[in-house]
């Protein structure tokens, strides 16, 4: 008769954890950062249809990374509370903290469970504010704990990495041509410090932006829009060309 095999219950919760993390560290990276009229959301993601960053309600968007479908499931539920809480109550009772704290619930209990596998998932809830100073940003790893971030903020992929890069950088005042450069430079940067180049085509960016006139504040930033934006943060970046001499020669 064969031994019973034994795993102590802190060795299967870091197995699971582990297990959640390598599953989301091999999906593509997704930066959020605030600039002057809101939150920027970057994705690196070519796909025109499978999308990382959404909208969930008027003021609050969700961006995700590691498996589609279950982060998708997480999405359509967030997007199902908050349409049942603002037809119940009223629509600025439907924040960000309370969203964040619904997927909490969901992701801990899942991760917990010794009957599933936990979800390789790591979301970001974020809602814009009537100013830079009521802005507010939540990470959600595969545990459900909530983090509440501030500035900027990356998940997926080289997160450690390009999180320092962001926090070394960013700016409080930053206009969204400043912050959409800032944030493709953090996922263009490789772990061995070279560079290499994002287009338009590749990236997926959308915005909450706390100056638009519609109770709605979420936007997709696409094509010609895009591009112009990121020629602009190009621009700003570029030293000044030094003037001729007038005596020099022609």
């Amino acid at each position: 008769m064969s031994t019973p095999f034994y795993v102590s219950p802190q060795q299967a919760m870091a197995d699971r954890a582990e297990y959640a993390r390598k599953g989301i560290a091999r999906g593509r990276s997704v930066v959020v950062l605030q600039y002057t009229d809101g939150v920027v959301f970057v994705a690196e993601n070519p796909s025109r249809a499978l999308h990382k960053v959404s909208e969930i309600y008027d003021r609050i968007a969700f961006a995700a990374v590691g498996k589609y479908n279950e982060f998708e499931n997480l999405r359509i539920g967030g997007v199902r509370y908050a349409d049942l809480r603002g037809y119940t109550y009223d629509r600025d009772d439907v924040t960000a903290r309370g969203l964040a704290n619904v997927y909490a619930q969901t992701l801990g209990t899942i991760f917990s469970s010794a009957g599933e596998k936990p979800y390789e998932v790591e979301l970001i809830v974020a809602e814009v504010g009537a100013g830079p100073e009521d802005d507010q940003i939540y990470r959600l790893p595969h545990d459900g704990s909530i983090v509440d971030e501030h500035g900027s903020v990356a998940v997926g992929g080289n997160a450690d990495q390009i999180s320092s890069y962001l926090d070394q950088r960013h700016r409080d005042g930053m206009t969204l041509a400043e912050a959409l450069k800032l944030a493709v430079e953090s996922l263009t940067r490789d772990n061995n410090g070279g560079e290499r180049t994002l287009t338009a085509e590749q990236l997926e960016v959308a915005v909450l932006d706390r100056t638009r006139p519609q109770q709605r504040k979420f936007k997709r930033l696409l094509g010609r829009q895009l591009s112009r934006l990121l020629d602009d943060g190009a621009a700003s970046a570029e030293p000044e060309s030094e003037p001729e001499s007038e005596d020099s020669d022609s």
